[in-house]
């Protein structure tokens, strides 16, 4: 049997639609085959960009599409940090693949510290007031990876009010936030600021399918000409026709309906790993509950090592990931893990749990 994955932050096979996706790329080229065929402008896809720019209320010019969210941040770091070198803000855990960027990049990243209501403003306004000089603070408002954490209101308006008093550039990434189970959604910071200091990113690949490599920037007016040219300089022209499938997706009102079945799906895989949790580890371990997105952030307390059970647990069939790969040089996490719950399917999640909870 394949081992039991509490490790990838991947959307359940459950979720994939490729009937409905093929028949968004039929449609796509039989509408616009030479042109997405053919190279395109550094942006993306034209209509898409629209979409996007009317959702989020900007120009069109100020939305880059991008393969995936995370050639974005490789995009965004570089240009950032060649306009404004510094050291650059996190929150601490924070998703390790930027960690591992910034680190080839020789950058000095801060890991500022979390609580259940997310990054503490306090512990932000104490490092600004440090002086120095600082790029930009990369944040995972919603639904964080790997915590699940979700930023208060309260504190999102503090750390706009932050980025206003102190000049700080901020980079607001949401790849969960519509993956959402209960609750309301708080105002992006995105939108409380204005955009003018905090550039937005999110991507379509928790809400349609991680293959299609479709990502998107809202970038500041100021940032659109760094950006542009890094976008052709590195791939001439994105994939137009993925781009086009996901057009075509909210062109046919399919988007809603998609994302609604996925909620269903990874939110019953959700209440499973919970009430594994309840069930196998209560009393020995600390968890927290999302509203939404892939993961949570347990841990196992100070006695037990997270690297030594992982070691255990991949023998017994179980892969997580160790909360110290969150930290910038391991600085934290030693006795935590991120547990994704979106990959498995109910019985396995409490399959995994019963083995996690015996090896401990």
């Amino acid at each position: 049997m394949a081992p039991i994955s509490f490790a990838r932050g991947a959307p359940s096979p459950a979720c994939l639609d490729p009937e409905l996706l093929s028949d968004c790329a039929r449609v796509a080229l039989e509408r616009d085959g030479k042109t997405i065929l053919s190279y395109g402008t550094g942006g993306g896809y034209g209509p898409l960009r629209e979409v996007l720019a009317r959702r989020h209320d900007v120009d069109p010019a100020r939305i880059f599409l991008t393969t995936g969210g995370l050639q974005g941040f490789v995009f965004y770091s570089a240009v950032q940090l060649a306009r404004r070198p510094g050291r650059v803000l996190v929150e601490g855990p924070t998703y390790d693949r930027p960690l591992k960027l910034l680190r080839w990049q020789g950058v000095d990243v801060v890991a500022l510290p979390m609580d259940e209501e997310g990054l503490v403003p306090d512990a932000l306004e104490a490092e600004l007031e440090k002086g120095g000089e600082i790029s930009f603070l990369y944040t995972i408002p919603t639904f964080q990876n790997p915590s699940g954490r979700t930023l208060g209101e309260r504190r999102r308006l503090r750390i706009t009010e932050l980025s206003r008093a102190h000049d700080l550039d901020v980079l607001e990434d949401d790849p969960y936030g519509l993956v959402r189970y209960e609750g309301s959604a708080p105002p992006r910071l995105h939108a409380l600021e204005g955009g003018e200091r905090v550039t937005f990113t999110s991507s379509f690949s928790k809400t349609v399918a991680p293959g299609l490599r479709v990502g998107w920037f809202v970038v500041p007016e100021a940032l659109v000409p760094a950006f542009d040219e890094r976008a052709v300089s590195t791939y001439i022209s994105p994939p137009l026709l993925t781009q086009a499938i996901v057009h075509e997706l909210f062109e046919r009102n399919g988007f809603r309906p998609n994302l609604d079945r996925i909620r269903g799906i990874l939110g019953a895989q959700r209440d499973a790993m919970l009430a594994a949790l309840d069930d196998e580890l209560g009393g020995r371990a600390t968890w927290n509950r999302p509203g939404g997105g892939y993961f949570l952030w347990v841990d196992f307390g100070q006695s037990v090592d997270a690297g030594d059970l992982l070691a255990r647990a991949t023998e017994a069939g179980v892969t997580f990931v160790r909360g110290a790969d969150f930290f910038p040089a391991g600085s934290g996490g030693t006795s935590s893990a991120r547990l994704a719950f979106s990959y498995e399917p109910p019985e396995r999640i409490a399959e995994g749990v019963r083995i996690l909870a015996r090896l401990l």
